[in-house]
């Protein structure tokens, strides 16, 4: 059979490949402790889940429409009011099955062969993917360690051309937990303003995790580019419902009925019952969000000193997500060749830094959200594997 020759050139994430590998560890009784997947180990706050079965036995059982029910819609431009002092139209918003439908929504827009569109490297491997899926170049913009992993506005407006259409921001970044400061998010929009054919994907999943008194700036606060702004956001991550599929987007409204027809095309509408559990999430108690960030930014300073006492690694502290990116530069190894080895010798899942780009090469990715008592047993076996080597 003869496929279009698209397919050939989409990748993945392998991050859910090493978690496979993980479990068929496990299953053959190799103790394996996962520092890999960029899932939240806490479970879904049980308001949120009782919202869920509420709905099911109220009958919420059929289609809403595709862009969501609109107390959700409402909901999310009232929550992004709240914590941003952003005015966003719930006309505006697009409830989805996850944030990766908003990247591959935003990308099949403005992708197409001869066209440039601008991502982060290291950054999530998805965006990649897509973009090369449409046949459009695909422009990384380095995301440096001596920056502390923030994207530089100088760096990113130099390398904009007659031929971009699209540029991605992610701040707090996965995968290496770099936020990008104010300063520079002025100097970008400031930059792009000269550019009014370009659109942005603003990617802030992790605007809710932050440390070290870090505030998120969304870029919904510029009014300068708000017509030309698809922000992607969702549930997954702040209140560890990463398995509901649920996600959010805000569109400007030259956008917006393009979304609607891909969602009617593509996947009809959101799952009921969890839309009902997303605006419980939105609208009731908070203290779990507030929980589960105190256990990760403690995780993240046991991670921080673990693996700087490691030979020849190297990390600086995330401000942001539950990510750490160490440079493993002076071990000798190549990452993929190292987390492959910490996987199958000593069960202990990372993810190679190339997964995440060409700049990736020297780094591996190390999620803390996990215990902190596996963290320090996964960590040790790290430490030892690297001694012995």
């Amino acid at each position: 059979m003869i496929t279009a020759p698209s397919f050939d050139r989409i990748g993945e994430e392998n991050a859910f490949a090493v978690l496979a590998r993980a479990n068929a560890l496990a299953a053959d009784g190799m103790d394996v402790i996962n520092l890999g997947i960029g899932q939240p180990d806490f479970p879904t706050p049980p308001h949120i889940v009782e919202a869920a079965v509420k709905a099911m036995r109220d009958g919420q059982h059929g289609y809403t429409a595709a862009t969501g029910i609109p107390q959700l819609r409402e909901a999310v431009a009232g929550d992004l009011h709240r914590r941003f002092d952003v005015e966003v139209n719930p006309d505006n918003v697009m409830i989805v099955p996850g944030g990766k439908v908003t990247m591959f929504t935003a990308i099949l827009m403005f992708g197409q062969p001869g066209v440039e569109i601008m991502y982060p490297d290291p950054g999530f491997p998805i965006y990649r993917s897509m973009i090369e899926f449409t046949g459009a170049t695909p422009i990384p913009v380095p995301i440096r360690e001596e920056r502390g992993f923030a994207v530089s506005a100088e760096e990113m407006l130099g390398l904009i051309t007659d031929k971009t259409r699209l540029v991605i921001l992610n701040s707090p970044a996965n995968p290496c937990g770099g936020v990008t400061p104010k300063s520079e998010i002025d100097q970008m929009v400031a930059g792009l303003e000269a550019h009014p054919q370009i659109a942005i994907l603003s990617d802030e999943i992790y605007d809710q995790m932050l440390y070290d008194g870090e505030q998120h700036v969304t870029l919904l606060s510029y009014p300068e580019i708000r017509d030309r702004l698809i922000l992607l956001n969702g549930w997954s991550k702040t209140y560890a419902m990463t398995g509901w599929r649920l996600g959010y987007s805000v569109w400007p409204d030259d956008l917006y009925n393009k979304a609607r027809k891909l969602a009617v095309n593509a996947w009809s509408c959101v799952n009921t019952p969890s839309q009902f559990a997303a605006l419980e999430a939105l609208t009731g108690p908070q203290d779990s969000v507030a929980e589960m960030l105190a256990a990760f930014d403690s995780r993240r300073g046991v991670v921080v000193e673990l693996l700087n006492a490691m030979p020849g690694v190297s990390c600086v502290a995330p401000k942001g997500a539950f990510y750490a990116l160490p440079n493993i530069k002076d071990t000798g190894w190549k990452a993929k060749p190292l987390a492959s080895g910490l996987l199958e010798k000593v069960g202990v899942a990372t993810i190679g830094g190339p997964d995440f780009g060409i700049l990736g090469e020297g780094y591996i990715r190390i999620s803390y959200a996990n215990s902190e008592e596996n963290i320090r047993r996964a960590l040790g076996r790290m430490h030892e594997f690297l001694a012995d080597r």
